[in-house]
This record gives C-alpha cells, structure tokens and sequence, in this order.
C-alpha cells in the first residue's frame, strides 16, 4: 500500500493564521477577564476585607492571655445571643460586618497626582517658551504661543523617562507656519533637540494636516550582533537593521543565548528589482568595508562575487580563494583586467538571454547565476590609473550598471567623502540604492540620499551606523551586523569564529575561475595564527 503524504500543516500561510487566531484568542481572554473583574470588583473587596478582618481577630485572639480568654470568650456569645434576639438584629450584624470588610478591604494605593511634578513643569515651561519666537505671529488675534502663555494648551500629550527628561511629546502649532519648508522645520528640530537633552536620538513626525508635531526619543540600535546566517529568499541582502516602526518583517537572529526578532532593512535585487545597485559612502572607519564584506558573505550563498579593493589593506583576504570568489583584486592591473572581463561577462549575458528568448527557451543556467561586483574605494584606482596615463575604471563599470539587471549582474560601490566627487556619473546615476555611514552632518546624508533623515544624529557612532535609503523610499536608520575582518589581530575570538563559519570552502578545482579572468595570486595580508587554526 502506498503511503499517502502528510498534509503540510506547517506552511506559512498556516502559520500566519494560526498566530491571527492565538493573538485573537490571547485578546479575547484578555477582555473577558478585565469584564469579569469589573463585575466582580465589589465582591473581590469585601472578600479582602473579611480576610483583613479574620487576620485581625486571630492576631488579638492570639495576644489574649490564657486566663482571659474565657471572660472574652463568654462576652463575645453573650453579644451574639444578644444580636440574634434582636429585631432584625442578625441582618443588621451582616450589613455591619459587610460594611466593615468593604472598608479593609479597599484599594489603599495612593493615587498617582495628576499632571507632572514641578521639575518636569519647568521642562515643559521652557520648551513653551522657547518655541514662542518660531510658532507665532505678532497679527495673530489668538496666539497659541505667547510669552505668559500656557503650555497645557500647546502640548496635547507628553511622556518622561527615568531621568526625568522628556522621552515623547505631542505639539500643537498654529496653521501659518511653514511646515513645508525645510529650513524651518530644521530650526524647530534644533531647538528641541537641545532643550529636551542632547545626545540622544529623537524622531520627529510632522502632521502637516493636524498641524501636530509628534517628538519621539529612539532607543539606540543593538551595534553587537554578530554576523550570522539570515533567513532570506534568493534576491535577498540584509543591509542591517533598524527601529521596529519602519519596517512590517522581522528575522530571527541569536543575540547571545537568546534568540530575538531584528527588523531588517532588506535589499532585493535580481531581474525584478528597482534598485539593482547600491552605494556607499561614509568616512575612514564608518563600517563601509564591513558592509561590503557582511553582502559579499550573503552573495556567496547564491552567486559569484568579484571583489575589487582600492584600499589595498587586506579587508577581503579571507574571502580570497573561496568557493563563489572569481578574484580578490588589491592591484591597478589585476582591477583593469577583471572590471574588463566583468564587462564582456554581462555583454555575453544579454546575447545569451537575448538569444533564448528569440528561440523561446529559458535563459542559460550560467545567466541564472548572480554576479556581484564590489568595489571598495574605486576613486584610488581611478587616481592610480591618471597617473599612469591610463583609462580610468569606472568607465567598464557602465555596462555592468546599465545593464545589469537584465544580465543578472549586481554592483556595489564603497567609498569615501573625500573621494565621492571622484566617482563617474553612471555611478551616481544607477546605484539607486544609497546607504550612508558614520559621524555625518544632515546636509552630507541628504545630499548622497536625496532626503533628509527625519531623526537627529546620534553624539556617538558605532561602526556601521548610518542610514539607509532604497529608490525613493523612507530614510530608515541603520546599524551594519557586526562583521570584521577575521585575520585582523583586533577582532575578537567570538566574532572572528562568526565570520569563519560564514565562509565558504576553500575551492579545489583548477577551472573554477571563469575563462578570461586570471586567478588572483594570494594575498601578503597578515594572519593570526589561531584565526588559522580555527578555520581548519
């Protein structure tokens, strides 16, 4: 007899259900409770109260002496024989006993005074005042802001931390003023980044319809997860990650001993993709290689990556001869030559694509593969090759921009402040992906990611902080796994056994390296010996 297959109960379409209808349940029982206290709040009381008052009398009968617990004992029964013989005398002894058990048994939590304390007024005061010169108007017949005013009627709603600094806070301001411009929202942001405390980082929303402000202090993102498999689809890159409220996914990531959810800031690229290419630019130190080697680790699990590093100081020599790596490049000539071979690959790409397409086949099982080119400080390259009397390198990068999306071929370029005015115009022009890094003021992010961020910089910067920006989306913040150079003598022993698991094998085969691309020779970088030894 043939075994009959299980049913997928499993499947994500289940599973989400599944959560819907145990979160509904979990809310369900969560009202009925909350109703079932209501309606029985009265008897909950009194019950405290006849326990108060059982407790009471056991404590005193407790700390009668023994050669007068008997006169006590006669007069507590002559009492009771007394009240039953009474008219109505037992129904009077239970309202008094009820009556006495609803007194004990009442809530004695000291109510919480409404409004905020005199410290925190004095906060709120301030912030009025100092917003009086920016939110009014001198013909204004009924200024919400006015020097005296009151502040209750400005902010409609406010929350303080620990500290007792402002940590949310809700602003009315009057219709005229210019909400739509920059420059004044600027100059309001400002102000209320220094009067509500600096360094921290605050979100602003603008409600340019209810003229409301909404000021909200954001908790810094985890800069200590460790770089680790991500549960992505194909055509899927984890840049990093970012607050809860921007995005609607989360993944699973291992922070410690414990297991946590991460919202993301997922990069799709592939034929489909509106963003095929990224860039990214911050200053010496940012994290920019870190990114670069956190998407060549992810690329390597479905495509080819061919690495180009204008820095020359090893970031990528643990990738060198790996499974997937065509070569690490530290050289002008080695980088000539691949950037050449990676734009007569993407041509060869679209001829084979367009071909089997014509012929109504499926493109070529080797134009199915992703091809990830990343290029660390290209403007080096392009300085070296000046000087030479060379032709400068990013020019073989414009087929592989145009057209890489089509061809399945994916660019990623890293570099510095100092040198982004050095980068040629289809660079700027196709990379719609925009990822910024480090210490920057707003101007610098938006004028690489086409937007300001709607949030203040933070005073401190770890590695790999920054900003994110995909096509003409939101600005998101954003904070790069953490991923450093394995054979670097600074990496830790846990992070360094991180990257090392990450890593594919080391290739074996002498034809693994595509026809027309010269295997690179190893890299002179340094190695600790027990970053070795670990990795065998």
């Amino acid at each position: 007899m043939a075994r009959r297959p299980l049913p997928r109960i499993l499947s994500k379409d289940s599973a989400q259900i599944a959560r819907t209808q145990l979160a509904r349940s979990r809310e369900l029982a969560r009202t009925a409770a909350d109703s079932a206290t209501d309606v029985l709040h009265p008897l909950i009381t009194v019950a405290r109260g006849l326990g108060v008052l059982a407790s009471a009398g056991r404590r005193r009968w407790a700390d009668t002496p023994k050669d007068r617990r008997g006169p006590v004992l006669f007069l507590a029964t002559s009492a009771i024989m007394v009240v039953a013989l009474m008219p109505y005398g037992p129904l009077l002894a239970v309202v008094t006993v009820m009556a006495a058990a609803a007194w004990q048994g009442r809530d004695r939590t000291p109510s919480a005074p409404e409004g905020p304390d005199a410290s925190r007024t004095e906060r709120l005061k301030a912030l009025y005042d100092a917003l009086v010169p920016y939110f009014s108007a001198p013909e204004d017949p009924a200024p919400l802001y006015a020097h005296g005013g009151e502040w209750e009627q400005a902010f409609t709603a406010y929350e303080f931390d620990d500290a007792g600094r402002v940590g949310h806070l809700v602003i009315r301001y009057p219709a005229y003023f210019p909400d739509g411009e920059p420059q004044a929202r600027a100059r309001v942001e400002q102000l209320l980044t220094a009067k509500a405390g600096r360094g921290r980082e605050y979100h602003f929303d603008w409600d340019e319809e209810g003229n409301r402000l909404t000021v909200t202090v954001l908790a810094p993102l985890p800069a200590d997860i460790p770089a680790q498999p991500f549960v992505t689809a194909p055509g899927e890159t984890v840049l990093g990650y970012t607050d809860p409220s921007e995005v609607q996914r989360t993944l699973p990531l291992s922070y410690g001993e414990e297991r946590i959810d991460v919202p993301p800031v997922v990069w799709r690229t592939g034929i489909r993709s509106t963003e095929p290419h990224l860039l990214a630019v911050g200053h010496p130190g940012s994290g920019t290689s870190t990114l670069l080697r956190s998407i060549a680790l992810q690329a390597l699990r479905h495509g080819d990556v061919l690495i180009v590093d204008g820095g020359g100081t090893g970031e990528y020599a643990c990738l060198t001869g790996r499974d997937g790596v065509l070569a690490v490049e530290c050289a002008l000539a080695g980088a000539l030559a691949s950037l050449e071979w990676a734009a007569r690959e993407t041509e060869r790409r679209l001829i084979a694509v367009n071909l089997a397409r014509q012929a109504g086949d499926p493109p070529p099982a080797d134009t199915r593969r992703p091809l990830w080119l990343l290029l660390d400080r290209p403007a080096v390259f392009t300085h070296l090759a000046a000087a030479d009397g060379r032709g400068d390198p990013q020019a073989l990068l414009q087929g592989p921009l145009r057209h890489g999306r089509a061809a399945n071929v994916t660019v990623v370029v890293a570099e510095q402040f100092d040198s982004a005015e050095t980068l040629g115009d289809a660079v700027r022009q196709h990379t719609r992906a925009r990822v910024v890094l480090g210490a920057t003021a707003p101007q610098q992010v938006e004028a690489v990611l086409g937007a300001a961020p709607h949030t203040t910089p933070p005073t401190r910067v770890p590695p790999g902080r920054g900003y994110a920006r995909l096509g003409s989306g939101p600005v998101h913040r954003l904070q790069v796994p953490r991923t450093p150079d394995p054979y670097d003598d600074a990496t830790s022993d846990a992070d360094r056994q991180a990257v090392l698991e990450l890593l594919p094998p080391r290739a074996t085969a002498a034809g693994s390296t595509p026809a027309g691309l010269a295997k690179p020779a190893p890299e002179q970088t340094p190695v600790r010996a027990e970053a070795v030894a670990a990795e065998s």
